[in-house]
Formats: structure tokens, C-alpha cells, sequence
């Protein structure tokens, strides 16, 4: 066996050994880029084994979590997400933070895996050594937003990231799926005014913490400033998430690099101001019985997929679903009550 050979198959014996919990833990706790990436992967991964040893690393690193700023971005394709990510990353790594951008692809109907690429999207954060970005196929889930999210983040917290940037391809339910994890909720939006005001719908600007007018320059800053008046108005005709914060509109141009300064100024007035006011706490306790009842629908309806006599029942509801023969409803009872049990009796 040449040398070659012989690396390759080590490499690939050592991607088939189950990772250590507790070296991996190590890794994180260091700031080892290699071990977060592991850490991140072991996470999303849906074999049994790998889940198993994931919580048992998640278990061991929570109390080095929770101490980062949680921010959400997000807005419509074409708005410029990834040029305001990296003009926005790099202000914060200037200014002494390290931020890990986890940015939400849409997944590959065949493959399954990121089809957007946002490291090559943001070459110049991703050259950064206080940077850390992890792209995640979404896996088809609510909104496109991966299911397993909240688990990197957690990781990129006891890594020593302090402040966290959940990016999602704002299409569908995605702007409530990730303003559900994290503290502030950033929608970014172009200057297009009336038009695209009209566009907007009012449940995206209810999520909103801050909303940020990009590409505010050259021959568009009139139109964004006009963009800002409608944005304000519109947002006192809404009712805020919460009594410790009124979301506020921002101009900025990421082309330029303007306006981050007064961006991030806004995040840490409303982490502290939501602090202060025990909103945080809350806030974060909420989440987490969300996460929890999300892994529950998550968990029954896997085992409902791997179960035999669901399998070989569930051919014949589809088809009295299809064809008439029985409600929905009645269908899905009678599914789950042979897998979990009739549990009317007592």
C-alpha cells in the first residue's frame, strides 16, 4: 500500500469511529474549528448513533452556552442577505467579537444537501479567523429552516462565538421559524417603498425587531428614505412583541459598509433593554419549551414512519383517504391509535 493509500484509509477509518463526547467537548471549549465543524455535523446527522453521542456533547457543553447576542436576518431573495451578512460580520470581528453566521440553504430535492453555497457567497467572512460559517440544508422542514439550528448555535456559543447570526432564505414560514430562536429579529428589506410596502406581509413586520432599509446609496438614498417614513409608519400601526422594545427603522448600504455601526448599537440597546426587563429570560424559556414539543412532533411522527404495522397499514388509508371512503381525520386516528395504543380506556 503506497503512502497515499495508506493516509486514505486511515481518514476514512477515522470518519467511521464513533467521535468521543468528551474529546469533542475539549475541541469546542479550545475553539478548535475542526472540532465545531464535527460537533455541527454529528447534530444534523439522522443516524440513531450519532444523535445519541450529540446530546450526550450537547449535555456536556450547556453551561458554556446562552452567553451570545442571537440575532435572525432575513428578507426577500435579492434584497442583499449575504452582502449585508459579511459587511455586517466583519464591522463585529473589527470590532473584537467573533460571530458565527449560520446561514439556511434551501436543500437539493435529489441530494438533500445546500445548494446555495454560502461560503463562496461570502468569501471574505469566511477567510476571517473571528468567523465562523456553517451553511445547513434545511432538510425540507418548516420554513426551510434546518431542524437542527438550535443545536449549532448552542455549539457556537460554547465555542466562544458571541454573537450568533441565524440567516434564512426568507421564503414561507421561514421568518417565524427563525424569530422563535433567536433574541432579535432583523428584517431587511430594499428601498422600494409604496409598492413593496403594499407587498409585505403584516405578520413578517409583527416579527420584526429592527428593520433595516439596505442598499441606502447613490441614486437610490432618496427612495430609501422614503422607504424608512413608510416602514415607520407602518410599524406604529402594530403592536410590539414586547413593552421593553419599539422596533425602530434603520438606513444602511452593505456595498458601502454605512449604517452597521448604528445596526449593531440597536442590538445591544435591545439586549440589554430586554434584559433588564427579565423579557430575555422569558424569551429564551419559551424557546426552549417550543424546541421541546418540536422534537416531540418530530420524534412521533419518525416513529410513525419506522413502524412496521403504520407501513403496512398506511398504503390502505391513503387510499380510502383518495378515493372517499373515509375522513382524514378518521384515518389518522385510527393510524396512531395502532401504534401508540388506544389510550381512551381508564
Amino acid at each position: 500500500m503506497s503512502g497515499t493509500d495508506k493516509k486514505q484509509a486511515e481518514r476514512q477509518s477515522y470518519n467511521r469511529a464513533s467521535p468521543d463526547p468528551a474529546k469533542l467537548a475539549e475541541g469546542i471549549r479550545a475553539g478548535n474549528r475542526t472540532a465545531l465543524a464535527r460537533a455541527i455535523t454529528l447534530v444534523e446527522s439522522s443516524r440513531a448513533d450519532h444523535q445519541d453521542i450529540a446530546q450526550k456533547l450537547l449535555a456536556m457543553l450547556l453551561p458554556e452556552t446562552g452567553k451570545a447576542v442571537r440575532l435572525g436576518l432575513s428578507g426577500a431573495p435579492g434584497v442583499g442577505k449575504s452582502t449585508f451578512t459579511e459587511a455586517f460580520g466583519q464591522y463585529l470581528t473589527g470590532q473584537g467579537h467573533k460571530v458565527a453566521v449560520l446561514a439556511i440553504d434551501p436543500s437539493s430535492a435529489r441530494t438533500g444537501g445546500s445548494i446555495l453555497g454560502d461560503k463562496t457567497r461570502m468569501e471574505l467572512l469566511a477567510r476571517d479567523p473571528n468567523a465562523f460559517i456553517r451553511p445547513s440544508p434545511s432538510g425540507g422542514t418548516l420554513g426551510g429552516v434546518a431542524r437542527r439550528t438550535r443545536e449549532a448555535m448552542l455549539l457556537t456559543e460554547a465555542a466562544g462565538y458571541d454573537v450568533v447570526i441565524v440567516e434564512t432564505v426568507g421564503v414561507g414560514q421561514s421568518e417565524t421559524a427563525v424569530a422563535e430562536m433567536v433574541d432579535m429579529f432583523l428584517l431587511l428589506l430594499s428601498p422600494g417603498g409604496g409598492d413593496e410596502l403594499q407587498g409585505i406581509k403584516r405578520g413578517i413586520m409583527e416579527l420584526a425587531d429592527l428593520i433595516v432599509v439596505n442598499k441606502a446609496d447613490g441614486d437610490l438614498i432618496p427612495a430609501a428614505k422614503r422607504a424608512q417614513m413608510e416602514y415607520k409608519t407602518a410599524l406604529h400601526l402594530m403592536k410590539p412583541k414586547s413593552a421593553a422594545w419599539t422596533p425602530s427603522v434603520l438606513l444602511a448600504s452593505a456595498l458601502k459598509g454605512e449604517g452597521l455601526s448604528d445596526i449593531w448599537e440597536a442590538a445591544q440597546q435591545h439586549h440589554k433593554a430586554m434584559a433588564e426587563a427579565g423579557e430575555l429570560h422569558r424569551l429564551r424559556a419559551a424557546q426552549a419549551q417550543a424546541w421541546m414539543w418540536t422534537e416531540i412532533r418530530e420524534g412521533l411522527f419518525s416513529a410513525l414512519k419506522t413502524d412496521k404495522k403504520a407501513a403496512k397499514l398506511l398504503p390502505e388509508l391513503e387510499a380510502d383517504v383518495a378515493e372517499g371512503r373515509a375522513t382524514p381525520t378518521a384515518a389518522a386516528k385510527r393510524l396512531l391509535g395502532l401504534v401508540l395504543g388506544d389510550r381512551r380506556e381508564g
